[in-house]
């Protein structure tokens, strides 16, 4: 299923990196979207909107591959958390029985 959200993607904008990955930029103005790798994506495609994270430019390229660096599953696991969890407060994403 293809998920795509302008809501969510326009949500990194002001936030800061979720990634924290080595030479993190932190909330240093690049921070978009970043789609955690998870088995559906290739060249030119995307995992849904929802398996990302808030990532600074550096972070973003590690774990693009555009620049080396390393990270671990846990890494991108504590992240994703702690973007879905910003999603929750903010109500861009709904867990019913649990209150914004």
């Amino acid at each position: 299923m293809r998920v795509v959200s302008q809501k969510l993607r326009d949500s990194a904008r002001g936030q800061a990196c979720t990634l924290r990955l080595s030479g993190c930029g932190h909330d240093d103005g690049t921070v978009v979207l970043a789609h955690i790798p998870c088995g559906q994506k290739g060249m030119g495609m995307k995992g849904p909107d929802m398996i990302a994270c808030f990532a600074c430019d550096n972070c973003h390229s590690i774990i693009d591959g555009r620049r080396r660096g390393e990270y671990t599953d846990a890494d991108l696991i504590r992240a994703l958390a702690e973007t879905q969890l910003i999603w929750i407060k903010q109500g861009l994403m709904r867990v019913p029985g649990v209150a914004a």
